[in-house]
């Protein structure tokens, strides 16, 4: 039977967080159990697709989860466990603000089956955490971390966020030791992004943000630390211990299928790419009346699957593998190759003998490179394999 992960959107906050750009907003209990009524209705109407399928991950994101409430989120589970054949491994993941989150909460969630948390840290500072719309302080991360660990949770992420307004190096490394020091398994490092339409994105000229070299400095210096307390990193932002990697989030990266539900959750199942619509009104009615939820579908042809392995394995830290673009594609590696081996020159990518890699200084400007090598794999398509060469199609 084929993996299959599944990815549970909530598209609820208990506030609405200044750099968010994910689709979410502020609801009411009511609201909730509307919502959630309407997920298993939907998630049961999936189960006569299902049966080529074992879920070996299964992942609630958002928004912010746990707002609806942990007796909601536990519904939500067993309608998968009824639709879905679910793997007695299976990672479920739940996310979490540090202050939405009780122990007696955390608990019933671990019976229920939850194994993974993943908390919102974003800073140890709390000047750092106002500007962001954080409500929560550290107290409130350390106190979750340790409830999470009275609940039975082995499997602890924890996010942090770099580039801030104001932020120095010190005072981002300070707050990755805070961090390291709760022992968690797993470290996500993400950079703030402007996104339009978002309040910060409103007035950038306030913020006295971090240059672009002070951002790198960041993030290879994050990349040194966490190494050396024993995190590997696996994808551009993240890093986790021994056997600690997020099982669901590498299906993204290594074309692994998922299926998503919710309004703005994206799907690959087979050939199939889908995301339904952004709208939770509308998707709760569709619910009910059996209305279209679906907002976009493509078909991935070859092309389009070479053009993703390509994309998408150089954010990883197993990084790429021509042989598998010569045979499993049927792509022309050289001129891929040419474009590497101008960026190994420049200390940009490595290569182990069988795949190719970006390094951590590479990572930094993976845009430019994984623009340049998708630009080499156009021309490439110009090329076909006949029994003794290539040959240009044209």
């Amino acid at each position: 039977m084929t993996p299959l992960g599944i990815y549970i959107h909530i598209p609820f906050c208990n506030s609405k967080c200044a750099y968010c750009d994910f689709y979410s907003r502020c609801g009411t209990k009511n609201e909730y159990n509307e919502y959630t009524e309407a997920l298993i209705n939907h998630i049961l109407e999936a189960q006569m697709r299902s049966s080529d399928y074992v879920v070996d991950t299964i992942y609630f994101g958002g928004g912010t989860p746990t707002a609806i409430g942990e007796k909601n989120l536990i519904k939500i589970l067993a309608a998968v466990y009824r639709s879905f054949r679910v793997d007695d491994g299976c990672e479920i993941t739940c996310e979490a603000n540090p202050n939405s989150v009780t122990l007696r909460g955390l608990k019933k969630l671990r019976r229920a089956g939850f194994d993974r948390i993943s908390f919102g840290m974003q800073s140890a500072d709390a000047s750092e955490l106002r500007v962001l719309g954080r409500t929560h302080t550290f107290e409130d991360v350390k106190t979750a971390v340790e409830w999470a660990r009275k609940a039975k949770f082995s499997n602890i992420s924890l996010d942090l966020m770099y580039g801030l307004p104001s932020q120095s190096i010190e005072s981002f490394l300070d707050s990755l030791d805070a961090a390291i020091g709760l022992m968690p398994e797993h470290i996500s490092c993400y950079s703030l992004k402007l996104e339009e339409g978002t309040p910060l994105a409103e007035r950038p000229e306030t913020l006295f943000l971090p240059s672009d070299d002070e951002q790198a400095d960041m993030y290879l210096a994050a990349v040194t630390r966490l190494r050396d307390e024993g995190y590997e990193q696996y994808e551009i932002s993240n890093f986790a211990k021994e056997g600690k990697l997020s099982r669901h989030n590498m299906k993204y990266w290594t074309l692994g299928e998922y299926w998503g539900f919710g309004p703005s959750a994206h799907s690959l199942v087979g050939r199939k790419r889908f995301s339904y619509i952004r709208d939770t009104a509308l998707y709760i009615d569709a619910m009910h009346t059996h209305g279209e939820v679906i907002d976009r579908i493509e078909t991935i042809n070859d092309s389009g699957r070479c053009g993703e392995y390509l994309m998408l394995g150089l954010r990883t830290a197993a990084g790429i593998s021509g042989d598998v673009l010569e045979k499993k594609y049927l792509t022309y590696f050289d001129e891929i190759e040419k474009v590497l081996l101008k960026y190994h020159k420049t200390g940009h990518t490595d290569f182990d003998g069988h795949n190719w890699r970006l390094t951590p200084e590479g990572f930094l400007i993976s845009n430019r490179i994984i623009g340049d090598a998708l630009d080499a794999l156009e021309e490439s398509e110009h090329l076909v394999r006949p029994l003794n060469g290539y040959i240009r199609k044209d």
